[in-house]
């Protein structure tokens, strides 16, 4: 049999260092992060053992590749049109500014292309925490037209998270209203409140409310406002830093069910 190589990769955040054949065949994958290597037939385990040898660091378990879990077939029988864990972060933007670009040239900027820059840019934070057991969806559709901007799902829970573009401006919270700047004050606290409570029912699971400021000046709050937890785009890793709350199945299980579109319109 001819030398196999080994090629690795990454997939839903993890590393994968996989082994084929010179034709591509895939003989086995290294998971560095279950310390395993999933045989796909055991007569090659000791070629790919010789394979992997200056990759691996320490004992590993060999065997076959495990059975998939229920969120996983689930997964595997959803439609791609309902799928949404495809969605870009402020994916709903994406599409409306692709349909209507809106005039040329402005006199101001257009307010739908803050709102997407404030939404990729908390987007893509979340999307690096996927490493460390937690998913992110984005874009979730409400019935009505209303959408969560973020859904994170991980160890320390369910969050629905709403990106506000505040950059360079001083932002007053006073529940429920949210100053910026010089607009007009907005009762924006009740629609991020509503937004995790129409989850809540929707997955059967508390979901915790919160408003990231994107790029402020400066942040006053003078009280706590109700339930809904208010951080700027720079401390976004400390909704991560809590866990314990949710198993590591449940975790997938909830993912598995949040990003069927289908969940969502039976609200």
């Amino acid at each position: 049999m001819e030398q196999p190589r080994v090629i690795p990769t990454w997939r839903h955040g993890r590393e994968r260092l996989y082994v084929c054949l010179p034709d591509g065949r895939n003989l086995a994958w290294y998971d560095r992060e279950t310390a395993r290597v999933n045989l796909l037939s055991q007569d090659h385990e000791e070629s790919v053992l010789d394979a992997l040898g200056p990759f691996l660091t320490g004992p590993v378990s060999v065997g076959p590749p495990p059975l998939p879990t229920p969120a996983e077939l689930a997964r595997l029988a959803l439609h791609p049109d309902d799928d949404l864990a495809p969605n870009r972060p402020g994916e709903t933007l994406l599409i409306a500014l692709d349909r209507d670009p809106g005039p040329a040239h402005r006199l101001r900027p257009d307010p739908r292309r803050r709102a997407l820059a404030a939404e990729r840019a908390v987007g893509g934070a979340l999307d690096r925490m996927d490493g460390a057991g937690w998913h992110t969806l984005h874009s979730v559709p409400l019935p009505g037209g209303d959408r969560v901007h973020h859904l994170l799902i991980g160890p320390g829970g369910l969050y629905a998270v709403h990106a506000l573009y505040a950059h360079r401006r001083r932002v007053t919270v006073a529940d429920p209203v949210v100053a910026l700047g010089r607009q007009e004050p907005r009762p924006l606290l009740r629609r991020v409140r509503s937004d995790a409570h129409r989850a809540s029912h929707a997955l059967t699971a508390e979901v915790h409310p919160v408003l990231v400021l994107v790029e402020p000046a400066q942040v006053s709050v003078p009280a706590p406002p109700r339930e809904v937890r208010v951080v700027t785009d720079d401390a976004l890793g400390d909704l991560t830093r809590f866990g314990g709350v949710l198993k590591p199945a449940d975790v997938e299980a909830l993912h598995a069910i949040a990003r069927d579109r289908n969940t969502w319109a039976r609200l």
